[in-house]
């Protein structure tokens, strides 16, 4: 679900015509990347309305041409927090989470990896996700659900390369190299772990 939001801009310009826009377009062309996973486009139509959406594996950031660098810099950060807000409400059913399991397969795996059930389960507190190769049954477990997409989709590749090297050696590692947030999930998890593991302080008593 893309997210959209009012920048409120004062003294908004007139609406152009057709050929400024297109030779604003030309001046303006898409933006590349203030990192590698997220695309920033400009656009002379856009006077006061930023939005920003997933595609693949990449987010794209839609900003009015007129924007400055600072500007640009200050929203592509609100608008990441804000489609990390929408993701982590939204939870995906099994049929969902095996459909996201068949798309990373053929996204990283040419296909190759076909699991046969992918399914959350309650029973998991100490892994974030098991699989079967024999059954090619792939398993998540149901503290990842809230976790940004970006999160699961890791465990969900762990997982189905499993069903391609059932160990964790070399060969297993190189597989995991193909999803290239690999290492900022393993450093989310490791976060969360983490956190689990430091003394709850008693509540504060109300005056």
């Amino acid at each position: 679900m893309p997210a959209d939001l009012s920048p409120g801009f004062a003294g908004e310009t007139p609406a152009r015509s057709a050929g400024d826009h297109q030779r604003s377009a030309a001046s303006h062309p898409p933006r590349v990347p203030v990192t590698s996973a997220v695309e920033v486009r400009r656009s002379a139509r856009r006077s006061r309305t930023v939005s920003a959406y997933r595609e693949g594996d990449r987010t794209i950031v839609l900003i009015p041409a007129r924007m400055s660098e600072a500007e640009e810099r200050r929203w592509v950060s609100v608008m990441l927090d804000k489609l990390a807000a929408q993701e982590s409400k939204r939870i995906l059913g099994d049929s969902e989470l095996a459909e996201r399991a068949e798309r990373l397969s053929a996204q990283y795996f040419n296909g190759r990896a076909r699991p046969a059930s992918v399914r959350w389960v309650t029973n998991q507190n100490t892994r974030w996700g098991s699989c079967t190769p024999a059954e090619g049954s792939i398993r998540l477990s149901h503290r990842l659900q809230g976790m940004p997409e970006y999160v699961v989709d890791y465990v969900l590749v762990h997982e189905l390369a499993h069903l391609l090297v059932p160990g964790h050696g070399p060969r297993f590692w190189r597989l995991l190299e193909a999803y290239p947030r690999t290492e900022r999930a393993r450093g989310y998890l490791e976060g969360v772990v983490a956190a689990d593991r430091l003394p709850h302080l008693p509540a504060a008593r109300s005056e």
